[in-house]
């Protein structure tokens, strides 16, 4: 077994624990982790005993800021960059209608079997004499080894307790790429209902650490199979439908999408984009028709799931702000890449892409590209080389005509001063046409060639220029 890493916060929290005569261990995800060579900055401490006295005397050593939550017996300071905890040693027993504990002292043993996973329970002494020993009650370490996720306690209980370990236990499996063990996995599937008691801010934490996994689709299988998917996510649950008519199907939506997600994990870490790709075809349900020509058709399910984004957001509790907005434009826009690789590339056409997608242009390729999931490698090839020339002539007419997020060069005050106008519809006409003729190349995107646009333009609607 692997021997504890020298770092001088533990030397200096050994010769503390040691001088004081108390039980001190490292516990949990920094264990796990080190274990498996990945990097945390995250220490947590169990002290059996006064552990707050403890937490103060280290912030005073160390003259660090010290966070006291003194109702669950913990502590939050620093050392450098790496945050410790410092909890109590306790026990733990739930009520039915709520995860919140109620907290009693207790021992190591008390304090690891009221732990998530196995994995998660390993401990080691930071007394002198035992420095490093590992203390393993309920064999995580054998665990990370065979990499299972399992509950140190009878599954049923542990996620009837707290229902957020049956989204943790998918969670960590989908991270470390590890398999749920067989009775913990049932019990999971047994409890589904009781992820309702669990507020949507914990439940989109964890679903962002799965998206943000190395491969996505894990966790989502996961949620799937075990039934979550149905109550945190339905409308990502109903792209499983596949209708048979006349013996014609179309394709699995909800696995082209997992599929989409685990391509763009390959490429971004952008939380944003990722979601976009897992949503970007949320709306096909609703838009779902069989053709009298023998083939399915989902026109416009890009501007229906755009329109689901905002609901979806507002439920799981995550940001109504920019985040919101550029997932909900990636859905929006993520088809018009695609038609410009169908058709000719137009000058025009990618004109009116740059100015609607502005500096999300290169996310939006991205997601474009990762769409591409055909099992036809030489169709796969065809629509990334189109793709690498729509993203050289989107370079080519940005470099020219500078449209990315443009605004016309002439302002509503010009229009109104130059034809001596109050506001009105007129104006807002006028500036509309100047911005169409930039963007159909009728004039450049210069002010001198706009100014005559807008004085033909007063001509045409009867106006004349104030003398």
């Amino acid at each position: 077994m692997k021997t504890l890493i020298k770092l001088s916060l533990f030397k200096e929290l050994a010769i503390e624990v040691t001088r004081k005569n108390i039980e001190a261990y490292v516990v949990g995800g920094f264990v796990r982790d080190f274990l498996l060579d990945r990097k945390s900055k995250d220490v947590d401490i169990v002290v059996v005993g006064d552990g707050i006295t403890f937490a103060k005397e280290m912030a005073k050593k160390w003259n660090t800021k010290l966070t006291i939550f003194k109702n669950f017996g913990t502590a939050m300071l620093n050392y450098g960059d790496i945050q410790i905890e410092i909890v109590e040693a306790r026990k733990e027993s739930y009520r039915k209608d709520s995860r919140k504990p109620i907290i009693e002292k207790g021992n190591l043993y008390d304090d690891q079997s009221r732990r998530d996973f196995t994995i998660n329970t390993i401990a080691f002494s930071l007394k002198h004499e035992e420095f490093g020993n590992i203390i393993d009650i309920f064999n995580g370490y054998r665990d990370l080894e065979k990499e299972i996720i399992k509950t140190p306690l009878e599954p049923n209980i542990t996620f009837s307790d707290d229902p957020l370990r049956m989204l943790r236990a998918i969670r960590f499996a989908t991270q470390l790429n590890f398999t749920i063990e067989e009775n913990t996995y049932t019990a999971i599937a047994e409890n589904t209902e009781r992820i309702k008691i669990v507020s949507y801010e914990r439940i989109s934490d964890e679903l962002n650490k799965i998206i943000l996994s190395p491969k996505p689709s894990i966790g989502f299988k996961l949620l799937n199979k075990t039934g979550l998917l149905k109550i945190i996510l339905p409308e990502l649950e109903q792209l499983k439908i596949t209708d048979i008519v006349e013996n014609i199907s179309h394709k699995n939506v909800f696995f082209h999408s997992l599929q989409v997600l685990d391509n763009i994990a390959k490429h971004s870490d952008n939380l944003w984009l990722r979601w976009s790709a897992l949503l970007h075809d949320i709306g096909k349900p609703a838009t779902k028709k069989f053709c009298k020509d023998k083939r399915w058709t989902f026109y416009s399910h890009n501007y229906i799931g755009a329109k689901m984004i905002k609901p979806i957001f507002r439920r799981l509790k995550l940001p109504l702000n920019e985040k919101l907005l550029f997932v909900k434009k990636m859905v929006e826009l993520h088809m018009r890449p695609i038609a410009l690789v169908e058709d000719e590339v137009s000058d025009t056409a990618i004109r009116r892409l740059l100015f609607d997608a502005g500096d999300d242009i290169d996310d939006l390729m991205t997601l474009c590209e990762a769409d591409i999931t055909s099992k036809n490698e030489f169709k796969v090839k065809k629509y990334l080389n189109n793709f690498l020339k729509v993203r050289r002539k989107l370079r080519s007419v940005e470099e020219r005509d500078s449209i990315r997020n443009f605004q016309p060069p002439i302002k509503g005050n010009e229009i109104m001063e130059t034809f001596d106008l109050q506001p009105c519809k007129i104006v807002g006409e006028i500036k509309s046409a100047i911005k169409e003729a930039i963007l159909e190349g009728d004039i450049p995107n210069e002010y001198n060639e706009a100014k005559m646009f807008m004085l033909q333009k007063g001509k045409e609607l009867g106006l004349v220029p104030k003398a």
